[in-house]
């Protein structure tokens, strides 16, 4: 493969490894919803579902702006992250309980991987002038770090009742 020399191509890598990334969490935060015993949590992880489904449309709308097809990049980080899940889930062999205190240390994980990319894509544009691109990608990581807070201010509230069960 020839060196990568223009910004536009890290740009497209970015993009594409966002839209991998992307496609790849859909399937994990539908297992996520599955295992989600506290209607609260489930509820917005069926909420982030559908955030999810319309950044990858918007995935491809960023694509546009910049000229160029959307076309997914295989995102070793986005595997790594959705093995780590499975891998517990298979191994450890936690009660439903267990899992869904897991998912929400997962769901953490997913989303500060996506913020740091979507960052990343939006510095990349914004210097490039791609103005375009970098507010549909801001669009995105507002729902993710909405997500993220979501998760980080809840997080202890949601444990409790079940440390209490095992007090």
């Amino acid at each position: 493969m020839p060196e990568m020399t223009e910004l536009k191509e890290l740009l497209k890598h970015e993009l594409g490894d966002l839209l991998y990334a992307e496609r790849r969490f859909v399937t994990a935060t539908k297992a996520m919803v599955r295992e989600a015993q506290n209607p609260e949590l489930k509820a917005r992880l069926e909420q982030h579902l559908r955030e999810t489904e319309g950044h990858i449309e918007r995935l491809g709308q960023a694509f546009e702006a910049i000229g160029e097809k959307a076309k997914a990049e295989k995102c070793p980080a986005a595997i790594g992250l959705k093995e780590e899940h499975d891998s517990f889930k298979t191994e450890e062999k936690p009660s439903k309980q267990i899992m869904e205190a897991f998912d929400l240390g997962s769901g953490l994980r997913v989303e500060h991987y996506e913020i740091a990319a979507y960052r990343t894509a939006i510095a990349i544009a914004t210097a490039m002038g791609e103005e375009e691109c970098a507010a549909i990608l801001q669009e995105n990581l507002d729902e993710e770090m909405e997500m993220a807070s979501y998760l980080e201010t809840n997080a202890v509230e949601l444990l409790r009742p079940l440390a209490a069960q095992q007090a």
